[in-house]
């Protein structure tokens, strides 16, 4: 078979499909890894935003107050933005938002006491 620039195109027989085993089994398990390791570095991240807020530290918790902000608005570009939308992603964003909101007020609070804590 030709194409139009005049090269060959290789026609695969009916019931025969290429595809590589490994490469298969490599996304398979990759698969497996990066749920894993999105749910591990989920509970690191919450470990280490409490201890910052337990310890009374505030570079930690200025940190967490930073990365809140681009966070809050991924989710306000999944709840408004998104060209195909479920409702249960609006529900989830929206419940999302309002933790955010939330954490961002509680965060400002626990710093203003930690800098009224240290000037006596």
């Amino acid at each position: 078979m030709e194409t139009e620039d005049g090269a060959q195109d290789r026609v695969v027989p009916a019931g025969r499909q290429r595809s590589s085993a490994p490469l298969q089994v490599l996304l398979f398990l990759n698969g497996w890894y990066s749920a894993t390791y999105f749910l591990l570095e989920a509970f690191i991240f919450v470990y280490k935003g409490s201890k910052g807020n337990l310890c009374q530290r505030k570079v930690p918790l200025c940190i967490s107050l930073a990365l809140t902000v681009p966070a809050a608005v991924m989710a306000t570009y999944y709840l408004l933005l998104q060209t195909y939308a479920l409702r249960l992603e609006a529900i989830l964003n929206a419940i999302l938002l309002l933790f955010y909101a939330l954490e961002l007020l509680l965060a400002v609070l626990a710093l203003l006491s930690f800098s009224s804590a240290d000037s006596y």
